[in-house]
This record gives structure tokens, sequence and C-alpha cells, in this order.
């Protein structure tokens, strides 16, 4: 099934079973999709991961998320292969959907009527979900690849978006004004293509787009997304995290590191060899390293408060 048929079925079915939320999925039904998400939420029912964990996550590499992701069965989560603003910056946020097909005139009449009349929207399709945002927030666009007058976000939107949510974007399309929209500074963003065109959004006339899903599950290449996943891009790629999984990423990434700090001093020091650090750590070891972090809590890039608790998990 490609891609476009993929997502009109999506689109038919939530005509269907959810009447007048063709574009923003009910409080309901997201909460229905996010069960294992125990923790507070928006308004809307999107998870809202808290923004200690969204802190600690900026330090935490795409394998080392998609290793704990892999282990519990989320086998796609991860799209790499991005052109991107600020390449050597990290962009860590909860995400906000939205899922764009190619236009079709009578749907996008009967959804620009229902969103003006019903729901007070203004403005173009495009700009709904921006209206949306707030901090620390990813907006995550679907665009099925649009390249050529398919480009929906330039340094307008993009200056909009930055102001909201002090983010940048998942964008499965094509760009315009990337000068602008490197201007603004901190809008780290990763995107499929550039062009200098832009959308055209007349149902009348030219038409290219068509808005079907406000934080409703969509696909970025390979990977599922759901409104409220945690977005970890950096180093040209982006791993989507569900929510429920986003603090056992954290702590695990920063076992990992901690490890990693103490293993890499010892073999300085040469206390160890390289094979004992490579291999399962010795009880000699193990002891070593609670000792180590113990001695050195108040200096690891790690919060305190997280030592003690591995701390007591530990029985060396």
């Amino acid at each position: 099934m490609t891609n476009t048929k993929y997502i009109l079925a999506v689109f038919l079915i939530l005509t269907h079973l959810l009447p007048g939320y063709t574009q923003q999925i009910s409080k309901d039904e997201l909460i229905f999709l996010t069960p294992e998400w125990k923790g507070e939420r928006y308004a809307d029912g999107r998870p809202k991961v808290p923004d200690a964990i969204l802190d600690r996550m900026k330090l935490v590499t795409l394998e080392e998320a998609w290793a704990v992701l892999r282990n519990e069965n989320y086998k796609f989560q991860f799209e790499g292969d991005w052109m991107t603003i600020n390449p050597d910056s990290v962009l860590v946020g909860r995400a906000v959907t939205a899922t764009f097909m190619p236009g079709r005139p009578d749907i996008h009449r009967a959804i620009d009527d229902r969103g003006h009349t019903r729901d007070g929207r203004i403005k173009s399709q495009n700009s709904w979900p921006i209206d949306m945002l707030t901090k620390r927030d990813v907006y995550v666009v679907d665009q099925f690849g649009a390249h050529e007058d398919g480009p929906t976000i330039g340094d307008n939107l993009g200056n909009s978006i930055f102001a909201k949510t002090g983010n940048g974007i998942v964008y499965n399309g094509a760009v315009r004004d990337v000068n602008g929209l490197k201007e603004i500074g901190s809008f780290t963003s990763f995107f499929r293509s550039y062009h200098p065109s832009h959308h055209l959004n007349d149902p009348k006339g030219q038409l290219n787009t068509t808005l079907v899903g406000i934080n409703t599950p969509t696909r970025i290449g390979k990977a599922t997304v759901m409104p409220g996943d945690v977005v970890l891009g950096r180093n040209g790629g982006v791993i989507f995290i569900p929510a429920h999984l986003a603090e056992k990423v954290v702590k695990t990434s920063e076992v990992v590191r901690l490890r990693d700090m103490f293993g890499h001093q010892r073999l300085r020091e040469q206390k160890y060899t390289p094979g004992q650090i490579d291999t399962r750590w010795s009880d000699e070891i193990e002891k070593d390293f609670s000792q180590w972090l113990r001695a050195n809590s108040d200096k690891l890039p790690v919060p305190k408060e997280q030592i003690q608790e591995l701390l007591k998990q530990r029985t060396w």
C-alpha cells in the first residue's frame, strides 16, 4: 500500500469513527491510543513528559535510545538522512503531529468550511497546527515528501513556530527561506529537501496540500509517531520515543554514560586492562565503580539524586 493510500485509509476510518474530528483527534481517542502513559496530559489528551526528563534527554545518544526501544520491541521509531539546520545542536521536545495529503478540492473545501465555521479557525490549513503549539513542543509534519510547489514552512511560519515552542521542526517535505530559518538561531530542524517555491492552497485554483490530521498517529519515513512522543534529533537522525519509555531511555543512557566515564578513567590510570573493562565486570570492578560514584557524585554529568537512586539499587 502506498503512503498516500495508507493515509487516505486512516483518514476515512477517522472520519467514520470520529465525526467532527477529521483534523484534530479527540481527547478520548488519544488517551485510548496511549494507554501505557500514566503521567500528566495536556487538556486535549496528549501525553506531557516532564520538563526534567526533556532536559536530561539532551545528553542521550541516538544509539542509546535506539537500543532501549529495540529491546522493548519498538522497531520503527528512527528515521535518518535528513537535511538540517544547526547540525551540531540537539533537538528535544514533545511531538505535535500534522498529516497532509496531496490536495483534493472536495475534501479541502469540506475541511476548510468546518474549520472556519465550527472551530473558528482562521487563515490557511497549514497554520492550524502551528496555532496549537506550546513551549517545548516539536512540530512533526508528514508532508508526503512534497518538493516543488510543496513547501508550507518558510521564515515567517518558522519564526512563529520558534516563538511558541523554542524549538525547530521535523518536516517530511521541502522547506523554503532556509537563510531566514537559519537566522532564527536556535531553530534546530530536520527536513527532507529545500525548494524556493511555496505551496499553493486555493481549492478553486491550484491546490497542492490538504490537512487531514492534527495530533493523529502519523508516519515519518519508516517511523511511527504519536503526539506526545519525545523527539530526539541529532547527528542527522531523529528518533521518536514513546512517552511511557522516555524516563527509561534517560536512565539507561545515564548508567551507560557513568560506566563509560569510570571505565575510561580507570583505563587511563592503567588500573584495569581493556579486556577487563570490555567484558562483564568482576565484583571487584563493580565495587570500585560504586565507590567512584559516591566520591564523584557532585562532579558527574548526571543529577545527584539519580546517582543516589542508582547506588540504592546496587549490592556492591
